[in-house]
């Protein structure tokens, strides 16, 4: 890396979901085999620890049908990006997200271009470019900027891995979960067209699925973790995690309480939201969400807002909790995800 006048590092959001993994694995090769500069070296780079790596199920199996040796991967506890800032050396595209945490504030000055598929909550240097679109998988937005460029850059396991992304995070492009638009259809049909041998869609999508939901071998502090957000508010943290069971099944695992204490005690979570989600055999998405604190005027706060949230409304019928410190919900707008109840939590801190 230090032999190159500069680090071009492509890096998804640290939930390190399967659309952050792809997205930023297929930019940064398509930057590395279009790009004018010769002397940069691209590196995707995967926002979390490599022990976490594990948790990512989906991500693991589909890079694994594809192939690629989670050993050919560069993890964030793995590449000083502080340092080659630092050095001058950093350019940074983030996919995925477009606003870096807290602790990696210094390294915003070093960021180019964003991609993103949620609306801007910050506006961006005037030399950074910036896509930001409402579409259902950010994959989509990196699948149209490898199609607009020189043909025959896309090969056959970048596109299957753009194909099964799309179809995951789009519930099988399936319009009753609320997550697909017509570019995301457009792009798995212009995949498909390429490609002609990429495996059918139910089936892909059903091994995703299938490979994202098996918590089977989780401990409740690693379900926790699988796919973790995390805001901070005024000297406070609020971790927000997705979790791919039902929350009658959730609340019935042994020691419940008592991992919800260790688990935010030992990262200074202030309190925790659990957003259940799972799904029906016709792909319709159900949500419950627990909210967590043992700080009682946090958790009426988090509740509140939650309750009297008007974009999105959630709908929010309240369910009986086995903790005092245990605030839980049957959310009756099941298209209401986190990505849109984000921004509810992040203005009530």
């Amino acid at each position: 890396v230090w032999r190159h006048q500069e680090v071009h590092v492509v890096m998804g959001n640290e939930a390190c979901d399967l659309d952050s993994t792809v997205s930023a694995l297929a930019l940064a090769y398509f930057l590395a085999k279009t790009s004018p500069a010769p002397k940069a070296a691209f590196i995707p780079v995967l926002n979390i620890p490599r022990a976490e790596f594990a948790l990512r199920t989906e991500t693991t199996f589909l890079l694994g049908e594809q192939g690629i040796p989670a050993a050919s991967l560069i993890f964030r506890d793995e590449i000083d990006l502080g340092g080659l800032h630092r050095a001058g050396l950093l350019s940074l595209t983030l996919v995925d997200h477009h606003v870096l945490p807290g602790a990696d504030a210094a390294l915003e000055e070093a960021v180019v271009e964003v991609l993103d598929h949620r609306p801007l909550e910050r506006d961006r240097a005037p030399g950074c470019q910036v896509t930001a679109e409402p579409v259902g998988s950010c994959a989509t937005l990196v699948t149209e900027r490898i199609a607009q460029g020189p043909p025959g850059v896309l090969d056959r396991p970048t596109a299957a891995l753009l194909h099964g992304t799309i179809l995951l995070d789009c519930v099988n492009l399936s319009p009753a979960a609320g997550k697909v638009t017509p570019r995301d259809v457009a792009c798995v049909s212009l995949l498909e067209a390429r490609f002609p041998e990429l495996p059918a869609r139910d089936t892909i999508f059903e091994a995703l699925q299938a490979a994202k939901f098996d918590v089977s071998g989780l401990t409740t502090e690693q379900m926790l973790r699988k796919d973790l957000k995390v805001l901070s508010g005024d000297e406070l943290l609020l971790a927000i995690s997705a979790i791919y069971v039902d929350l009658e099944t959730f609340l019935r695992r042994p020691g419940l309480l008592q991992d919800l204490d260790a688990f935010c005690q030992a990262r200074g979570y202030a309190g925790l939201v659990a957003m259940m989600i799972s799904f029906n055999e016709r792909n319709e998405p159900s949500r419950q969400l627990a909210v967590y604190s043992r700080c009682e005027t946090l958790r009426s706060a988090v509740c509140q807002a939650l309750e009297e949230a008007t974009a999105p409304s959630l709908h929010l019928q309240p369910l009986p909790s086995p903790w005092s410190c245990v605030s839980t919900y049957a959310q009756g707008n099941a298209l209401a995800s986190r990505k849109k109840v984000l921004p509810v939590l992040r203005a009530a801190l």
